[in-house]
């Protein structure tokens, strides 16, 4: 899906995070707030933290002036020009959650298209499209996979593409692959490059990626593929192409879809992304974290791409104790510049 179709950069909007703001169950929101190059979020929701500005609750100088409210009447007030409203939290379960009806309904009569990353879609619902048409809105579901006319197993044209593909990997989940892959992006235009990048999550679609799917729903056979076309098709335009990856490729209940990413991008090389104090995976508490060596040993022997550097939540000066490769924290001031110098130096 590609969101620059149906939406300008810097469209207003009024981010929808109850509950969730600052958190990592609210990362889609968190991402909007404080990365998109498409949405200009003028109001967050979540009654939680609300009286106080996004930049506070998610430790950013750079988003201070984005207000928290406590419901959707104050935002619509607070943001009298917004266009849409994104919904930024996919509750466990997938489900709509009976408390935001109301909200969503009525952003939607004051003129509001909606850009929901939920499980289902409401574009699907008789209800609510019969709605958005009275409204004269849109609904976007983001994680609505291509159309089956448009899925194809991967053929390894990727490998030929003459761009300098780069893939974000990592030790768990949300660990912070989308960010770090938006930020080398960033740094990579900052140095003068000529870069696009790929998304493989909704955040990342909700951010402006050039190219992006919500991976995760793309029948198995056809993932690398899917990633593959993104891929090409970014690198048709770009000198550099860097591509959001998922999950690991040591975890028992994501890596089919971390090796379909790996295989469909054919990256030249790979930054790892690791947080240094998890033990057990992110709601899987049995499993262990393998740890960037494992993974790292996995990553060079199932490609032909060299891990790197490091993207590391440790603080720099940490960070080469801990690590046997070039790390930082792309947190910090000059994190993602030095990941990208580190990525230059191994190509």
């Amino acid at each position: 899906m590609n969101l620059y179709s149906a939406f300008d950069p810097a469209t207003p909007v009024i981010v929808l995070a109850e509950g969730e703001l600052g958190t990592t169950g609210g990362k889609t929101a968190n991402g909007v707030v404080m990365h998109s190059e498409l949405f200009d979020a003028q109001a967050v929701i979540d009654s939680t933290c609300a009286a106080s500005d996004a930049g506070s609750v998610l430790g950013r100088d750079d988003v201070s002036d984005v207000p928290v409210v406590d419901s959707m009447a104050e935002a619509l007030e607070t943001a009298p020009d917004a266009a849409a409203l994104v919904i930024g939290v996919a509750p466990a379960g997938g489900a709509l959650p009976d408390a935001w009806v109301e909200d969503i309904q009525q952003a939607m009569r004051a003129g509001c298209d909606v850009v929901s990353g939920l499980h289902v879609f409401l574009s699907e619902d008789e209800e609510w499209q019969g709605l958005a048409d009275e409204c004269g809105v849109e609904l976007f579901d983001v994680r609505k996979p291509p159309a089956e006319s448009d899925l194809r197993v991967a053929d390894g044209r990727s490998l030929d593409v003459e761009a300098t593909v780069v893939l974000t990997m990592g030790t768990d989940c949300a660990v912070g692959k989308r960010t770090t892959t938006f930020e080398l992006y960033q740094a990579a235009r900052a140095a003068g490059l000529d870069a696009g990048w790929v998304a493989t999550g909704q955040t990342g679609i909700m951010i402006g990626a050039d190219r992006g799917v919500v991976i995760d729903r793309v029948p198995a056979d056809f993932t690398a593929g899917v990633v593959e076309d993104l891929v090409c098709a970014v690198a048709a335009d770009h000198e550099f192409v860097f591509v959001e990856g998922q999950a690991a490729l040591t975890h028992h209940a994501y890596s089919g879809v971390t090796l379909s990413i790996l295989q469909g991008a054919a990256p030249d090389a790979v930054v790892l992304v690791d947080d240094p104090s998890r033990k057990t995976r992110t709601h899987f508490d049995r499993l262990s974290v393998a740890g960037v060596e494992a993974e790292r040993r996995a990553i060079e022997a199932l490609s032909d791409a060299p891990v790197a550097a490091v993207s590391t939540w440790a603080d720099c000066a940490d960070a080469a104790d801990l690590y046997d490769l070039p790390a930082a924290n792309v947190y910090e001031a000059d994190g993602p510049s030095q990941l990208l110098a580190a990525v230059r130096d191994s190509l």
